[in-house]
């Protein structure tokens, strides 16, 4: 794997998003509480991908006109692919060899006794001397039904109690004052079990929050990945050096040297409040949820520092992005690991439905088994994916909606090709928040849906020009200087099992204009209609030694 010299710190990287033409610089004055967010979002809601860059404000406040010595980004890390591969520095096509290699091969941070996350410290009386949380331009991210600025960058970094195992997460945090805030982190995932190990012991879990990392850090504290994965070490491997990491000054834990900020403190085990609401990556308001609160102990950070915040709700939104660019490659690692080696293709949805719920697996099926046994996989794989799952062949593009409708409709039969799996999480949709609500009609329970779209016989040719015919029409279409053509898939004729000789030999005459030969030989198949015989009854007879239509 050739890599990159990777970015020192999150400066670095602004800078080359600058020099990619990647970057807004707004100098306007932006509140943050009503206007920043909804300025980025209209990139996600009204330009095409290609488009969408980060923003970088350096004249922020707030409805009650504050002013703040930070700057904030927005859309920097992964508001769109491009600026996510410029984050690894590699191309497009390498992201999923990237995500592969840095899964086998970690690299383990390394300790250095100082680094620029700490050039300020505020902390035992000088904790709230520049005002805490509040010294950060933190911005609202659903003006209109968020109840206060959240947490939605921050990456936070916690020990397992009984084995010391590092976790780096991203979770949303409510601020609830100077000193504290809110953290909704969900029942399965990894700080949870961390917290309930201290609850058990009756001790709090330390917390550090780094916000303003190296983009990689970002990128696998996004991802799901196995317990024993330490997501530094992760990050490491993703740009081929180890991430440098430096002690905290009040907890026991390490935090990346470089960060912008860091928020040093404790979650207390003995009480939980309530959060929300806020507006989810899911696409709807999460309205209240019962969590665990940050208690700060300790401020530190670079000079004029940059404060980031991903932008999330309804998808695609730079957290979706930051997402789907590894996940789909770490559900078909899962799957290949499992002896699945059939698996082509992972694809999950990410306009509107936020990737876990709508699962494609595309495979090149040795017999009628492995697709349930990949989908049963994607559900075994956890992180709440999939409760669409479905399962298609090959030739089937599955990140195209309208292609696995066609096999959906085409190549299964609802009958025996649908399985309904119950027991399941509820997931990343809005169905768990409101199941139990005096105005709900749904069950409090969630299931899963499982589609085999592929093929259980040889099918006849897709009906397009065979290749060869298709491409010496673009050369004559080029040459006689037609619109630019963008082709989508399937754009020529393929084999597909069923395409008998005699067909084939047919097909080749009439390429030849030898027309005369084709319309003897079908002479030759004329059948006699007999007494009382009909349309219908010729076919089904005719049906019993030939492949074909026989209605």
């Amino acid at each position: 794997m050739n890599f990159a010299k990777p970015y020192n710190d999150l400066r670095e990287f602004i800078a080359a998003l600058d020099e990619h033409g990647k970057l807004y610089r707004i100098h306007r004055e932006i509140n943050k509480d009503t206007e920043l967010q909804p300025l980025v979002r209209w990139q996600f809601r009204g330009l095409p991908e290609e488009a969408r860059k980060g923003f970088l404000f350096d004249n922020v406040t707030d409805a009650k006109k504050r002013k703040y010595n930070c700057s904030v980004l927005v859309g920097g890390l992964a508001g769109s692919e491009a600026i996510y591969c410029l984050g690894l520095k590699c191309q497009s096509e390498e992201v999923a060899d990237r995500w592969l290699y840095a899964m086998d091969h970690p690299v383990e941070p390394v300790m250095v006794p100082h680094g620029p996350c700490q050039e300020e410290i505020h902390k035992g009386n000088e904790l709230l001397a520049r005002g805490g949380l509040n010294e950060f331009a933190i911005p609202i991210s659903t003006p209109g039904f968020d109840n206060g600025p959240y947490i939605t960058a921050g990456h936070w970094i916690s020990k397992d109690p009984e084995t010391g195992k590092r976790n780096v997460g991203n979770y949303r945090g409510l601020i609830k004052g100077p000193a504290l805030s809110g953290l909704m982190s969900g029942t399965p995932q990894d700080l949870s079990a961390h917290w309930e190990k201290c609850r058990q012991r009756g001790v709090p879990l330390e917390v550090a929050i780094a916000v303003g990392t190296i983009p990689a850090v970002s990128y696998a504290a996004t991802q799901k990945v196995p317990p024993d994965v330490d997501e530094l070490a992760l990050a490491g491997g993703l740009i081929g050096e180890p991430v440098k990491l430096v002690k905290c000054q009040t907890v026991n834990l390490e935090v990346p040297a470089t960060a912008e900020i860091v928020l040093e403190g404790i979650i207390p085990t003995n009480y939980m409040e309530e959060e929300g609401p806020f507006g989810e990556s899911m696409g709807y308001v999460d309205p209240r949820t019962l969590s665990t609160v940050f208690e700060l102990k300790c401020v530190t950070h670079r000079k004029s520092p940059i404060w980031v915040s991903i932008i999330s709700q309804v998808t695609p939104s730079e957290s979706s992005k930051i997402k789907a660019m590894g996940m789909a490659t770490l559900v078909k690692r899962f799957l290949i690991n499992r002896g699945l080696d059939s698996v082509r293709d992972v694809h999950l949805m990410e306009p509107l439905v936020n990737l876990r719920p709508y699962v494609v697996v595309s495979l090149k099926k040795r017999n009628d088994q492995e697709p349930w046994d990949a989908m049963q996989g994607v559900l075994d794989y956890g992180d709440r994916v999939g409760k669409l799952i479905i399962a298609v062949d090959e030739d089937i593009n599955p990140r195209d909606p309208v292609a696995v409708t066609w096999a959906i409709t085409h190549r299964s039969q609802p009958h025996k090709d649908i399985k309904v799996v119950g027991n399941r999480p509820f997931g990343a949709t809005p169905i768990g928040m409101v199941a139990t609500h005096p105005s709900s009609r749904y069950d409090n329970c969630e299931s899963s849906l499982l589609i085999d779209a592929t093929r259980k016989a040889d099918f006849p040719p897709l009906s397009l020009p065979k290749k060869e015919y298709m491409v010496r029409a673009r050369e004559i279409w080029e040459e006689l200087g037609l619109p630019k053509l963008e082709p989508q898939e399937p754009w020529h004729g393929y084999l597909m099992g069923l395409w008998p000789e005699d067909l084939a030999r047919e097909a080749e005459l009439a390429a030849q204009s030898e027309h005369e030969k084709i319309w003897e030989k079908l002479r030759q198949t004329r059948m006699q209609i007999g007494e009382g015989e009909t349309m219908k009854s010729m076919r089904l007879k005719w049906g019993k030694s030939h492949s074909g239509r026989a209605e």
